[in-house]
């Protein structure tokens, strides 16, 4: 079972429509598949909240594919042969919520974490119909497992860069399970106490709601409202509380 009955009967309430939102949770996992991700365990019951929620959710574990190194949006077009960035990127952009998982080690995230947060980040210059940034109005949030201190540091460090690019950060959209420190069960071993555990399925459960909540707002209002953070009319000269260049 992959929620408890808590999380089961809250996820069951249906004041709110979600069905038109759409979910990528990608898993920095250093583990390809088909082997098991524990940070996978926990992402399962942010999923399956959304999913009986009628959200379209996808899991995405980027080291499955062939990524290539660097800030700019195709490394094939800098000299790399193969590059699948621009086919996460597509389903990433597509996403009214994105939530990033990552596990410990060194007390870091994953360094595929980095490199996706890099790659993120190399789209940038992108921008939506708005001509705002390309990520505006998306929210963003992270799940974290380890067998070390560091979730905090690391969810730090995510959420401060998603909010850079543009994503929206509802309040606690952060969740994490923590191991006894070395090297003691991980979160799906058995006899961890992960699944079952009280505190990391509250913190879950609450950022999967405040992430469908936040997503739901945003969308009803047509996303951030496009004043003062157009790029394009920036550079055009128009300029919210300073002054037009052109007449210096």
């Amino acid at each position: 079972m992959v929620l408890s009955e808590k999380q089961a009967q809250t996820a069951e309430h249906r004041r709110w429509d979600f069905s038109d939102l759409k979910a990528v949770f990608v898993n920095c996992t250093l583990k390809r598949s088909p082997e098991i991700s524990h940070t996978e365990g926990l992402i399962r019951i942010s999923r399956t909240i959304m999913e009986k929620n009628k959200i379209q959710t996808e899991t995405i574990r980027p080291v499955d594919y062939q990524i290539a190194f660097g800030v700019y949006g195709d490394m094939t077009e800098r000299g790399w042969e193969t590059d699948d960035w621009p086919t996460i990127y597509a389903k990433i952009r597509e996403a009214n919520i994105v939530v990033i998982g990552s596990a410990i080690w060194l007390g870091e995230k994953t360094s595929v974490c980095t490199q996706v947060i890099e790659r993120l980040y190399a789209n940038s210059h992108l921008l939506n119909q708005e001509g705002q940034y390309a990520d505006y109005g998306k929210v963003g949030g992270c799940l974290i497992t380890g067998n070390e201190d560091g979730a905090k540091h690391c969810a730090m460090n995510i959420l401060y860069s998603l909010q850079h690019l543009g994503y929206v950060i509802p309040p606690q959209a952060d969740a994490a399970w923590l191991g006894e420190a070395g090297p003691g069960p991980s979160y799906l071993d058995e006899g961890s106490g992960g699944p079952e555990n009280d505190f990391t399925n509250r913190n879950t459960t609450f950022m999967t709601w405040n992430l469908m909540h936040m997503a739901r707002m945003i969308k009803d209002a047509g996303g951030i409202p496009a004043y003062g953070n157009q790029r394009a009319l920036w550079d055009a000269g128009c300029r919210p509380d300073f002054p037009n260049p052109a007449y210096r």
